[in-house]
């Protein structure tokens, strides 16, 4: 139900003036005048521009699409109805039920904001990559520049190789992960048979690699496992972390997390990575660059 006199913009407002820096892992200041996010922390967190948001919020940007509303619910931490509320003020229809849902919950958002000191990418139930830690980016390469296409796991790791998302080399010992991410779609193609992205995906890897088209034949059942993997990053050379694949109760979302030995040089490494490359444990989460309509 849209409230009388309600736009995308008064609710953007609503939305920006509730949540407070540290909700989303931004520094706390004392002088700030709202308790809020000011515009360009929205527009940072969303990956918009500065005057995007300012036009949206002014009511002179009426038609945004429905992955620039998609990334602006992730940023401001909206629960499944509000962001389906501002889909329908931007006159689109939300998400349809059956469909893979991209909304990151707010409860891991609010975690993520705390995590910034490790590598964390956080996926949909088709292994789209939806949001990331700054530490994500420095370690394995900034995926902000990647299209949604290019962001999606199984289709790296059964098109380009075995370091999957990953800008440089990774090498890992576990053998099962091809077999669990099939196990993966699988089971996802089960809870969502109508979604329409879901299926093509599954036929685009089945036309485009024989490894995937014979795991899906033999039926193959894989699960994910903890595994040390070596990063051979072209900064600090080798890094070797443990990686973990979390998932949040209640949501199809997956959390992948890379975790140093403490007082390990890998973990030396990672923070001498932040630093040099202007990152913090604590900055916020990143989400996709390719949503940012620069001049629309």
């Amino acid at each position: 139900m849209v409230v009388e006199g309600e736009n995308l913009g008064t609710a953007l407002r609503r939305w920006r003036d509730r949540l407070t820096p540290e909700a989303v892992g931004l520094p706390h200041r004392a002088k700030r005048r709202a308790a809020g996010l000011r515009r360009e922390e929205l527009a940072d967190l969303a990956g918009l521009s500065v005057d995007y948001v300012v036009r949206l919020e002014q009511g002179r940007a009426t038609n945004p699409s429905a992955q620039v509303v998609a990334t602006l619910a992730r940023a401001l931490h909206l629960s499944r109805e509000e962001r389906d509320h501002a889909y329908r003020l931007s006159g689109l229809l939300p998400p349809a039920d059956g469909t893979i849902s991209h909304l990151v919950p707010a409860g891991v958002q609010r975690m993520l904001a705390r995590l910034g000191a490790f590598p964390v990418g956080v996926f949909a139930a088709d292994w789209t990559l939806l949001t990331w830690t700054p530490s994500w980016a420095v370690l394995i390469g900034d995926p902000s520049g990647k299209s949604p296409k290019e962001l999606n796991l199984i289709r790296a790791v059964f098109t380009e190789g075995r370091s999957g998302l990953s800008n440089w080399p990774v090498r890992y010992a576990d053998v099962g992960l091809p077999a669990a991410l099939v196990a993966d779609l699988r089971s996802a193609l089960v809870d969502y048979p109508h979604d329409e992205g879901l299926v093509a995906l599954t036929e685009e890897m089945k036309a485009a690699s024989p490894e995937f088209a014979r795991y899906c034949r033999e039926g193959t059942v894989g699960r994910h496992v903890s595994s040390r993997k070596t990063v051979e990053h072209p900064d600090v050379g080798d890094i070797t972390l443990d990686c973990d694949v979390l998932t949040a109760p209640g949501s199809d979302v997956r959390l992948v997390v890379y975790t140093p030995v403490p007082g390990s040089v890998d973990e030396e490494k990672l923070e001498f990575l932040r630093v040099t490359r202007g990152q913090r444990a604590g900055d916020a989460p990143s989400t996709p660059a390719p949503v940012r309509p620069a001049t629309s």
